[in-house]
Parts: C-alpha cells; structure tokens; sequence
C-alpha cells in the first residue's frame, strides 16, 4: 500500500500461575477463568523511521455487547486504521505547504 504498511495482531490472552515478581520458564494455564482476545491495528507511514498514523486496540469482551457486534465494531475500527493516510483525510503538518508573497504589479 503506497499509503503505509497495516499490522493487525489478535491475541489470546490467559491467566497463568506465575507470578509477576517471580517469572519462571513454565507456567500452568488456569482453566476456568476467562480468557480475553485482545485485537489491535497499527497503520505505519512509509518513512525511514516509521511513524504511527492511527491506532486501534481492544482487550477483552464488553459485557453489554454481543460477540457478534463486538467482532462487527472491531472490524469497522480496524478498516478505518487501514485507510488513514489515503486520499484527502491526510492531516496537515506544520511545514507541508510554503507559501510566498507576490510583488504588486
């Protein structure tokens, strides 16, 4: 995309026995707890030292909402994340445009 590179990540998260104070190598899955997807979208320009040019992220379920419209909201988010930088929505930064002052006739 000549516009910037889309990173989407999913991620299932799940609470383990570890401690946070005391990682260890091998941690035992606790069964019967929730266990949250969390998806995030990342919208890169094109640069040498990329920027972030809009961002999307969500941990969890929202206990008001069904999966369904949960899945239909993220992705919504997401493609509006893939579009930043298309088009005319490209924001102006202080330095984009120069301007010069004409001599009268």
């Amino acid at each position: 995309d000549p516009s910037g590179t889309f990173v989407q990540l999913r991620l299932g998260l799940a609470q383990t026995t570890c401690r946070k104070r005391a990682p260890q190598r091998h941690c035992r899955v606790l069964e019967s707890r929730r266990k949250p997807t969390c998806l995030a979208c990342y919208k890169f320009d094109t640069s040498d030292v990329p920027k972030v040019l809009d961002k999307y992220h969500n941990c969890g379920p929202s206990h008001h909402l069904a999966a369904k419209e949960i899945r239909q909201r993220d992705e919504a988010e997401c493609q509006a994340v893939e579009e930043a930088g298309r088009g005319g929505d490209t924001p102006y930064l202080p330095g984009m445009f120069a301007f010069s002052r004409g001599l009268p006739a």
